[in-house]
This record gives C-alpha cells, sequence and structure tokens, in this order.
C-alpha cells in the first residue's frame, strides 16, 4: 500500500524543484526528506528520482504517481469544502496571496467584510506577483491567489487551478507634468520610462504597446512596486502605465491619458486548487472581494 504521506513528499519536489526546498517548506531535514523518498520507492518498486548534477529529478515513473496524488488531494480539497459546508460557521485559516495593487485597492475591504460577518475566520495575506504565486498556490502555501491577465499577455494556466473572473481594471497612460496632458502614447518617443521588471506580463504587455506605437521605450527605472511608479511620475521623472487600482477610490495625482482601445484592460481573477473553489472560506472571502469599491479606478 503506498503512503499518501510520501505520496504527497514526492508531489511537493515536483512543484518546488529541490530536497532543500521541501525540507524548508516542511520544516524537515533533506535526509528526512531523503529517506522517506526511499522508503516510497521500496513501496512503489520502482525507482523515483534520478541524479542530475548535485539534484535529482522524478523518472517517469514518479510522474505517474505525482499525477495520481493530485487527483487524490483534490478528492480530498471537495472533502475539506464539503465538510466545511455542512457547519454553522465559517472557521480556520485562508491563506492568500495579492498583488500589490490589489492588496492595496481590494483586500483591505474584504478583510473588513470578512471581520464583520465570519468573526472565527482567520485570514493570512502576503503580497506576492503571480508569476511566483500561482505556482505556490500548487504547492499548497496559498489557498487563494489574486492574479491578473495583461492584453494579449495571458498567464499560462496549471491544469490543477481553477479561475474565477473578479473584474476589470483599466491602464492609462501617466504623464509627468512636462508632457501636455492630451499627449498620445506616441507622443512620448524620447521620454524615460518606469516599467516593471523583464520577464514578467506586465512588462511584456507595456513594452509591445511601445513598439506597436512606433518606438522602444527608454526604460530607466525598473520596480514591481506601482506606488514608486506614481511617485517618480509625479516627480517628473518618467512616464508610466497605471492601473486605476493604484489611485484605491481617489482623484489622480498625475494627468492621464486613455491607451487604445482593446489594448487598455487587464483582467483580475482569483485562483484557487482544483477542487477547492467550493470551500465555503474560499466563496466568502471571492464574495466580499466582488462586493468591495475597489474598481471606481481613475475615471
Amino acid at each position: 500500500m503506498l503512503d499518501l504521506h510520501r505520496l504527497r513528499l514526492l508531489r511537493e519536489l515536483k512543484h518546488r524543484g529541490t530536497l532543500a526546498a521541501v525540507a524548508e517548506a516542511l520544516s524537515y531535514s533533506p535526509s528526512s526528506i531523503s529517506q522517506q523518498l526511499s522508503v516510497l520507492e521500496r513501496e512503489a518498486g520502482v525507482r523515483l528520482l534520478e541524479p542530475v548534477g548535485r539534484r535529482v529529478r522524478l523518472t517517469a515513473q514518479a510522474e505517474i504517481l505525482v499525477a495520481h496524488t493530485e487527483a487524490v488531494l483534490e478528492r480530498l480539497e471537495r472533502a475539506e469544502a464539503d465538510l466545511a459546508a455542512s457547519l454553522r460557521d465559517i472557521t480556520g485559516v485562508l491563506r492568500v496571496a495579492a498583488f500589490q495593487t490589489a492588496a492595496l485597492a481590494l483586500v483591505p475591504d474584504a478583510l473588513s467584510a470578512l471581520r464583520d460577518a465570519h468573526p472565527g475566520l482567520r485570514v493570512e495575506v502576503t503580497q506576492r506577483e503571480p508569476e511566483s504565486a500561482l505556482p505556490a498556490l500548487l504547492a499548497r502555501d496559498f489557498d487563494v491567489v489574486v492574479t491578473e491577465e495583461y492584453p494579449g499577455e495571458p498567464h499560462p494556466r496549471p491544469s490543477g487551478v481553477e479561475y474565477e473572473e473578479l473584474g476589470e481594471d483599466e491602464i492609462r497612460l501617466a504623464l509627468p507634468g512636462t508632457v501636455p496632458p492630451d499627449a498620445a502614447l506616441a507622443d512620448l518617443t524620447d521620454l524615460p520610462w518606469v516599467m516593471e521588471p523583464a520577464g514578467t506580463a506586465a512588462r511584456a504587455w507595456a513594452t509591445r504597446l511601445c513598439r506597436d506605437a512606433g518606438f522602444e521605450p527608454d526604460v530607466r527605472f525598473e520596480s514591481s512596486d506601482l506606488l514608486l511608479h506614481l511617485r517618480l511620475v509625479e516627480r517628473g521623472h518618467a512616464a508610466a502605465l497605471l492601473p486605476g487600482l493604484v489611485w484605491t477610490g481617489r482623484p489622480p495625482t498625475v494627468a492621464m491619458a486613455r491607451l487604445p482601445a482593446g489594448r487598455r484592460v487587464r483582467r483580475l481573477f482569483t485562483a484557487t486548487r482544483r477542487g477547492g473553489g467550493a470551500h465555503p472560506a474560499v466563496r466568502a472571502f471571492r464574495d466580499a472581494l466582488a462586493g468591495g469599491t475597489g474598481f471606481a479606478g481613475a475615471d
């Protein structure tokens, strides 16, 4: 009989990549993880790991076991959701990851609503960009991730993740005071820019937007902190592309110009592991997010 605990360790290794990462996440020693996986190999009667330099990787047989483990864990997620739904009160711990502007504009109101409606529910929030939050969701570090998709730059959607659309957020061109407020994107060919780091969907979208307008952006400042983007625009150091959620219901402090139709709206989603979306705590959090006022944007 295969041991579910050891199967979960194998699954953790697939998602986290190294024995050291699994050990750190689960508060074990690497040697203990290695010993447990050796026992699982004996139980399975096949080799599950093979060395690659100083690391190990899963064999084809290990991948088969991980796929079945995912199915078992999904069933357990549904069982937990059904059990929680049978109770009168929503309690326990809900672990949430949200990118910066959602954490600023949407999460605080949602927390207030949940505190009033479900005082027994503890919500733990971590600010995390989607590029790292979604893998962490699959690794069971979070229960819900608030994520985003930029026009023409959708994130890959892992098969073990369920998405529910939360809303739309318009992105506008933020202009420093040295630029006429009616300037268009194509007028900013010689202006310095602040953008999110290379390799992110936001950066890929912004770069493509500028190239389609006929120029390569002069990116002098790079940060995932959109409040820093705003401050650089306010001080006249750069142009930026700022989503409406930056303002959290306040009037814009810089001149804002609209982008071309079809290129200016990002979509927001909540993501859960497959089977976990029906949990009452997850449903309550999604309802609280959707009932907030953070989508007032920069109109």
